[in-house]
């Protein structure tokens, strides 16, 4: 896939780029992980504020297996979105979805947007399912999903753990690519 880079405008008016990472983003992308508060941090699946995870994402970019795209507004990153996928085995035609939006951008439509490119992008991947795995407690998020065509197809109960260590539901939401497609109303 070449390289591109989109023009969004968000509910307010406000312009985003959206654009795959690149090795020069390191410095950005600590910026906005620093940038979470906790509640967001618990629904993510790495240490973000640690450097050596940042390092490790832009030395090792490789499209074809994670797709990192990012949102960028006035030099600054907004949104990170990947899309994760495998080449072979039984799962070679599903993608997983992950979305992660600054609290200052947050209802704004920046999620629905990042999520929408990437329902996009999975199909030229050639992906046929997407996945998203969502926390109970991440309401905002399961709205987002739902309203980007994402159903929910399990619930995991007490899975997951909450800040305070309490269990709480894991939803697995999926998108069918092409479906979706289908039922995308006619512009």
């Amino acid at each position: 896939m070449a390289p591109y880079s989109k023009e969004g405008v968000l509910k307010d008016g406000t312009r985003v780029i959206l654009r795959p990472m690149v090795q020069e983003d390191r410095e950005k992308m600590l910026a906005f992980f620093q940038g979470l508060d906790e509640k967001d941090l618990l629904f993510l699946r790495s240490d973000v504020r640690n450097p050596a995870v940042i390092d490790h994402w832009v030395n090792h970019i490789d499209s074809s297996r994670v797709f990192p795209l990012l949102a960028e507004a006035q030099g600054r990153i907004v949104g990170d979105a990947t899309l994760h996928m495998r080449k072979v085995g039984w799962k070679r035609h599903l993608g997983n979805v992950r979305v992660v939006v600054a609290k200052d951008y947050q209802n704004k439509g920046l999620g629905s947007l990042l999520i929408n490119e990437l329902v996009e992008l999975a199909g030229e991947f050639g992906l046929e399912k997407l996945i998203a795995e969502i926390h109970l407690q991440a309401q905002g998020a399961l709205k987002v999903f739902k309203r980007a065509g994402f159903s929910v197809k399990a619930v995991f109960e007490d899975l997951v753990k909450d800040l305070n260590g309490h269990n709480s539901d894991l939803i697995v939401m999926v998108c069918d690519v092409q479906g979706r497609d289908r039922l995308a109303p006619k512009s």
